[in-house]
C-alpha cells in the first residue's frame, strides 16, 4: 500500500512515479570499470536532478547499469532517456577515450536499446481490486 507521504506533488499532480532503467553497453563489451561507474553515477545524478527528479538507487556491472529514480509525469521519459545515454556517451568518451579503444572503434559507448520498468508499492492485482471495489455513480 502507497502511503501518502510517498506522493509528491507539483502545480497540477499529485504521483508517485518510479522507474527502473537499465542500459547495457555496445556490443555488450565489458568496458565499465569503477572509475568510468562512479562518473556515470554523477553524469545521470546531474541530468535526472536538472529534470526535477532523484537518483534512489544506482550501480551496475562491467556492461550494464541498473537506475531507480523518479520523475514528475511532465517529464517525456523516452526524452530523458535519450538525454542520459547521450550525454554520458559523449562525455565518457571524451574522459576515457584511450582506455575505450581496445573496445570500440567508432564513437559509440551504449547499445541502442534499453530497459524501462515501472516500479510502485502496489501490485497490479490490488490496484485492479481496489478500482473495482468502488461504489460507482449513485444517481
Amino acid at each position: 500500500m502507497i502511503l501518502n507521504n510517498e506522493f509528491k506533488s507539483n502545480r497540477h499532480s499529485v504521483y508517485n512515479l518510479k522507474y527502473h532503467l537499465v542500459v547495457v553497453t555496445k556490443y555488450r563489451h565489458k568496458c565499465i570499470n569503477t572509475d568510468i561507474l562512479n562518473d556515470l553515477k554523477e553524469i545521470f545524478n546531474r541530468i535526472i536532478t536538472s529534470n526535477n527528479g532523484s537518483i534512489l538507487e544506482f550501480n551496475g556491472e562491467s556492461d550494464h547499469v541498473h537506475l531507480l529514480f523518479e520523475t514528475p509525469p511532465q517529464v517525456e521519459l523516452a526524452k530523458l532517456i535519450n538525454n542520459l545515454k547521450t550525454v554520458s556517451s559523449r562525455l565518457i568518451r571524451k574522459k576515457y577515450g584511450e582506455y575505450l579503444k581496445q573496445y570500440y572503434w567508432e564513437n559509440v559507448f551504449w547499445s541502442r536499446s534499453y530497459c524501462i520498468l515501472t516500479t510502485g508499492g502496489a501490485t497490479i492485482e490490488m490496484i485492479e481490486k481496489y478500482i473495482q471495489s468502488q461504489a460507482g455513480v449513485k444517481e
